[in-house]
């Protein structure tokens, strides 16, 4: 087996990813407090919110009021956004944001029922974003890159053409997304391969939902053959109101733990991680699936995520 920098990154998307599926609006201060809680942690790296209607995902109405006080505050941290369009883009420049995720699903079928345009239609969007914002580093978020609710089974061919078609429009980087939680590591390790053989430019990203419990073995996988960047949530937080059957992405204790105990770094400290997690059970009304909260401090005192 090659050998591979022992330095993983984690990105953590619960405040944008994990609260756009809670029902109950989460309150602002809460938002931020939970936020604050994941950089205490040692996470610099965060997707804090989405410039998506409100009428669609009332969750985000506040998100201009959050990213700016975000930027504001952490000037170290990088701070990313979801924007759907180009007016969820110039909302999201016009508070401040300079770094943004653009979601377009390989699947034709999710990509309708998420944002109600074709796959080409996303693509000119897309370019259209790019050309308007120079300034606005943007990535690539390929959904169902692995599955779709619809569909099922998503050929690799064309999760390859549309980030070539992405990779002509000007993106920056590129995150594959297990939207509904059907990846296997077989499956995973595949596509990674194919992905930075045709695209080496890109610095690879991962996203896994943990509906059938293969978040944490998929991540692994990934890692065998190379992939140092991963999306994973607070609490495990998170789900696609758009995609049935997706529930909480990988949860990102779970994570810390996993890799800690593997002798992998990732900067994050696992003690206070959780009392972000627990922070974020008192005040969030969801469902937590991640498994680390009920550990003791004491049992993963020597699993701070630092080799």
């Amino acid at each position: 087996m090659p050998e591979f920098r022992k330095k993983i990154n984690l990105i953590d998307v619960g405040p944008r990813d994990g609260f756009q599926n809670v029902r109950t609006f989460i309150e602002t201060q809460t938002k931020l407090a939970i936020i604050d809680g994941i950089y205490k942690a040692g996470i610099r790296d965060m997707e804090v919110t989405s410039f998506v209607s409100p009428k669609a995902i009332p969750q985000m109405a506040d998100a201009a009021e959050v990213a700016r006080k975000v930027i504001d505050i952490y000037p170290d941290m990088r701070v990313i956004a979801l924007v759907p369009n180009l007016r969820g883009a110039q909302n999201a420049w016009d508070a401040g944001i300079r770094e943004a995720a653009c979601v377009i699903s390989a699947s034709e079928a999710h990509n309708k029922a998420n944002i109600n345009r074709t796959i080409q239609e996303s693509i000119k969007g897309l370019a259209e974003m790019i050309r308007t914002f120079p300034g606005l580093k943007v990535r690539l978020d390929v959904a169902t890159a692995f599955g779709c609710p619809f569909a099922g089974k998503v050929p690799e061919e064309d999760v390859l053409y549309l980030i070539g078609e992405a990779a002509k429009a000007g993106v920056d980087d590129v995150t594959l997304c297990d939207t509904i939680g059907v990846a296997n590591p077989k499956q995973v390790q595949s596509l990674v391969k194919k992905v930075k053989e045709e695209f080496p430019r890109f610095p690879l990203a991962l996203h896994f939902h943990n509906t059938r419990g293969m978040g944490l073995a998929n991540i692994f996988a990934a890692i065998e053959v190379g992939v140092e960047h991963y999306e994973t949530s607070v609490g495990g937080l998170g789900g696609c109101p758009f995609a049935p059957g997706s529930e909480g992405n990988t949860a990102t204790e779970d994570t810390v733990n996993m890799l800690g105990s593997m002798g992998y770094e990732t900067g994050v400290n696992l003690e206070k991680l959780l009392e972000a997690v627990q922070y974020t059970k008192e005040h969030v009304e969801a469902p937590l699936t991640g498994k680390m909260l009920g550990v003791t401090a004491s049992s993963c005192a020597n699993v701070s995520g630092k080799a």
